[in-house]
């Protein structure tokens, strides 16, 4: 395992910067999460590491060695791709091993690592058979174990799980994770999927427009923000967002939205009196209560969605739309009028204009 430390890199098509001058270090064994929206540059900047894609300025290192001009094969990486790219005439034990066989390794040696792996991804019963035989999980594991002999210094994956049903996706995503933690491996993760990010990363790198937002671990991007964008991008359902003035009410702090709905703040809630922000309340944050609680403000229910362990309430505050997350579908009726309030210590108030949260 290595250490990868990116140092202003940036990727440039004409004239259109699509990656803007990203510094990040991963250190040795680390599990780091590219994450953002489809265009964010992401797979952009993997594929750079990787030496796939040219880089239009900057450094690569990996571990002591500068990598910027050198090919992928000499890079001591190995990458799972979104497609499998499995052989369809090789055997499961000829795919795992063709990138030793290509190097000249021993034929005594690629048995022996093509063995090790089988064992480590349960494969072992697999070796015979041919892509078209194995299900998406199992041609994944391959396409995991491919990268395994290769014994490198660092894994990359390229969205590896989006072409499976969402419950081998749950599955897959566990095995990638305690696969990592065995092999001690330092690994960069690309995905589009929160959830894939909250669930498998010791840190993650939330990407927006060819730049990074905010780098942390999961639970500290999720309860510390920097930004709307991050705030709106991790967790799921997504935050609520009510954008008002700051202000009093009843001799409390509150904010007020254009159309008169008064959300009741804590009393050591940043920001002056007059200031325009946009407050964010994740759902499992609210909760139904009295009309008579001094927190409670009113929403009007419009649909419900029962899961089974929970019950999601879409729902409005004047014109402002919100969802919030209950235990017991019974309370939530649609089309009724309710109250709530929101957790005070879990509330977030970031600027409107910049974005930015308020310390």
């Amino acid at each position: 395992m290595a250490t990868v430390d990116l140092e202003k890199v940036c990727k440039r098509f004409g004239s259109l910067e699509v990656v803007h001058a990203v510094d990040l270090s991963i250190a040795e064994g680390e599990f780091v999460v590219l994450v953002g929206p489809s265009g964010c540059g992401k797979s952009t900047l993997l594929r750079m590491v990787a030496g796939l894609e040219k880089m239009s300025g900057g450094h690569i290192r990996i571990g002591a060695d500068a990598v910027d001009h050198l090919p992928p094969r000499d890079r001591d990486i190995a990458m799972v791709f979104q497609n499998y790219a499995l052989y369809p005439h090789m055997t499961v034990a000829a795919n795992m091993g063709f990138g030793l066989r290509l190097r000249k390794t021993p034929r005594t040696e690629i048995d022996k690592r093509v063995a090790t792996a089988a064992a480590i991804l349960g494969l072992e019963d697999l070796l015979d058979r041919h892509p078209r035989a194995l299900s998406g999980g199992q041609r994944q594991r391959v396409a995991m174990g491919r990268a395994i002999v290769r014994d490198p210094q660092v894994f990359l994956f390229d969205e590896p799980l989006s072409n499976l049903d969402a419950k081998l996706r749950v599955q897959m995503r566990t095995e990638i994770k305690a696969l990592q933690k065995r092999l001690g491996t330092t690994s960069i993760y690309v995905t589009h999927d929160q959830v894939e990010a909250m669930t498998m990363a010791d840190r993650i790198v939330v990407m927006r427009q060819g730049r990074i937002e905010q780098i942390g671990a999961p639970l500290a991007l999720y309860e510390k923000p920097a930004n709307l964008f991050v705030a709106g991008f991790i967790g799921s359902p997504s935050m609520n967002f009510v954008q008002g003035v700051l202000g009093s009410e009843k001799g409390r702090r509150a904010l007020r939205t254009d159309d008169g709905v008064v959300l009741p703040l804590p009393q050591a809630c940043p920001g002056e009196d007059g200031h325009r922000v946009v407050c964010g309340i994740r759902p499992e944050h609210l909760t139904v209560c009295g009309e008579g609680d001094a927190d409670a403000f009113a929403i009007e229910l419009n649909l419900i969605e029962p899961t089974g362990s929970q019950t999601f309430a879409f729902a409005e505050a004047g014109a402002q739309k919100l969802c919030l997350i209950a235990a017991d579908p019974r309370a939530l009726p649609p089309g009724g009028r309710v109250h709530v309030k929101a957790d005070p210590s879990r509330i977030h108030i970031f600027d409107a204009d910049s974005g930015a949260v308020l310390q």
